[in-house]
C-alpha cells in the first residue's frame, strides 16, 4: 500500500513540473530582448526600474529569465536592424522603448510579444487598434504626448507671462512629433499664445535652431520628446545656457544636467509597471488582450541653479507645485 502511494505521488509531481516554470509548455528560463533607443549609460535607470518590477513578480535575472540588450545609442536608424536581430534569436518577448523602437519591433516580428514603453499615442500613430484591446502582438505602457505638450505650455505660460512667442523644438522624423505639435498649437490658440516650430533631425540642425532663436529674439523654448534630443541633451542644455533661453523639457534627464524645467511622466515608473505586462505574457496571456496602460505619476522638476544663472524668478505658484527642486 505504501509503495503504491509513493508511486502515485511521484507521477503527480512529474506531471505538475517545477513551480518556477513560467508556463507548463514553455522553457524554464525565459529569454527577453530589450530594444533601447539610447546608450547603455543613459538607459541605466530604466533598465534597473524594469528589473526591479520583474523582481516584484518573482523574476530574477540569471535564475528564471535572461535578457539580451540592444542599444541604438540615439541613432534611431539602427533600431530596425537591432529589432530584426532580436527576432532572429527567437526571444520569448521584447521590451521596447520609444515609438520608433515599437515600430521597428513590429516590423521585425508579428508573432513575438512586444511590451512597449512610449510617450506617444499608439492608436493615433497606428501601432495598435485601441488602448483597451490593442490586437496584434503589442501592448505595454504609453503616455499621450499631445496632452502633455499642452500642459507644459500652460506651465510655461504661467512662468513667463510676458513671453511673446514660445518656440517648439521638434524632430519631424519622429512619429510622435505631429500629434504633440498639434496639441501644443491647439492649447496655444486657447491661451492666446504664439508658438513657432523649429525642426531638427540631427545635432547640426539643433545648433542651427538655437542660432535662429537667438537671431530672432525668442525668449522661451519647449523641447519635445525625442530620442535624438535625449542623446544630445548636454549639447541642447549648453546651447540654451549660452543663448540665455529658458526651456522646458519632456524628459527629466535634461534638468539634471542643467536644464531649467521638466514636466511629464516618470519614465522609470513606467518601466517598472511594464513588468506587469511581461509577467502576464510569460504566464500565458496574449498581448492582444492586455489593455495598454497610461501613466499615473507626473512630475514637475525645477532647476533653481539654472534659473539663477538666467536671472529668472520662478513664480511661487509654480514653485509650490514642484515635485522636485534642484538647488
Amino acid at each position: 500500500m505504501k509503495r503504491r502511494f509513493l508511486l502515485f505521488a511521484l507521477i503527480v509531481l512529474t506531471l505538475r513540473g517545477p513551480d518556477n516554470c513560467y508556463s507548463q509548455q514553455g522553457p524554464k528560463v525565459a529569454r527577453l530582448g530589450r530594444l533601447a533607443p539610447l546608450s547603455a549609460a543613459t538607459e541605466t535607470r530604466y533598465r534597473e526600474a524594469l528589473l526591479q518590477g520583474l523582481r516584484e513578480f518573482g523574476w530574477i535575472e540569471g535564475k528564471n529569465f535572461e535578457i539580451e540588450y540592444r542599444y541604438a545609442d540615439g541613432q534611431l536608424n539602427k533600431l530596425p536592424a537591432l529589432a530584426a536581430d532580436l527576432a532572429r534569436r527567437h526571444v520569448d518577448l521584447m521590451v521596447v522603448g520609444s515609438t520608433p523602437g515599437a515600430f521597428a519591433a513590429k516590423q521585425a516580428t508579428s508573432t513575438i510579444p512586444i511590451v512597449m514603453v512610449t510617450t506617444g499615442d499608439p492608436v493615433v500613430n497606428g501601432l495598435v487598434k485601441s488602448l483597451a484591446r490593442p490586437g496584434g502582438n503589442i501592448t505595454g505602457m504609453t503616455a499621450l504626448a499631445q496632452e502633455l505638450g499642452a500642459k507644459r505650455l500652460e506651465i510655461f505660460r504661467e512662468t513667463f507671462p510676458t513671453a511673446g512667442v514660445i518656440a517648439i523644438l521638434a524632430n519631424p522624423d519622429t512619429p510622435d512629433t505631429r500629434p504633440s505639435v498639434v496639441g501644443v498649437e491647439n492649447a496655444a490658440r486657447s491661451l492666446g499664445i504664439k508658438v513657432r516650430l523649429l525642426q531638427a533631425r540631427d545635432p547640426a540642425e539643433v545648433s542651427n535652431a538655437f542660432a535662429t532663436l537667438k537671431k530672432d529674439g525668442v525668449k522661451a523654448l519647449m523641447v519635445l520628446q525625442d530620442a535624438m534630443f535625449v542623446a544630445q541633451q548636454k549639447q541642447i542644455v549648453d546651447l540654451a545656457a549660452k543663448t540665455q533661453i529658458p526651456a522646458i523639457y519632456a524628459v527629466q534627464d535634461f534638468v539634471e544636467v542643467g536644464g531649467l524645467m521638466f514636466y511629464g511622466v516618470d519614465l522609470t515608473d513606467m518601466y517598472r509597471r511594464a513588468a506587469s505586462h511581461v509577467d502576464k505574457i510569460l504566464k500565458g496571456a496574449k498581448p492582444a488582450d492586455l489593455p495598454i496602460e497610461q501613466p499615473t505619476k507626473f512630475e514637475l522638476v525645477i532647476n533653481l541653479k539654472t534659473a539663477k544663472a538666467l536671472g529668472i524668478k520662478i513664480p511661487d505658484s509654480i514653485m509650490l507645485r514642484a515635485d522636485k527642486v534642484i538647488e
